[in-house]
């Protein structure tokens, strides 16, 4: 098992004891300032009904994003990591 294996079962074992579901839940990502990745992300959580916050850094280079939405179940959680692991260059908080 790889470290990133590792680190979402220890989350879901985490969000199941703390969070009762379904739930709201807050994503934070932060991705280089390319407004295609930047869709490729808001389009990981369309109609879901997902307010999303966006901030560039000061020097502009990166974006932030704060996703805010109601997730049915861990599992949900967790796929949601592992498709914006797919955008190139992005951080997950």
């Amino acid at each position: 098992m790889d470290s990133r294996d590792q680190f979402y079962k220890k989350l879901q074992k985490k969000l199941k004891k703390d969070t009762k579901f379904p739930s709201k839940y807050l994503f934070k990502f932060i991705v280089p300032s390319n407004e295609e990745k930047i869709l490729q992300v808001e389009n990981m959580f369309n109609h879901e009904g997902a307010v999303i916050t966006k901030k560039a850094s000061k020097t502009g280079k990166f974006t932030s994003l704060s996703i805010l939405v109601v997730m049915k179940k861990a599992e949900n959680v967790i796929q949601k990591y592992k498709d914006a692991e797919k955008v190139e260059g992005i951080i997950s908080l």
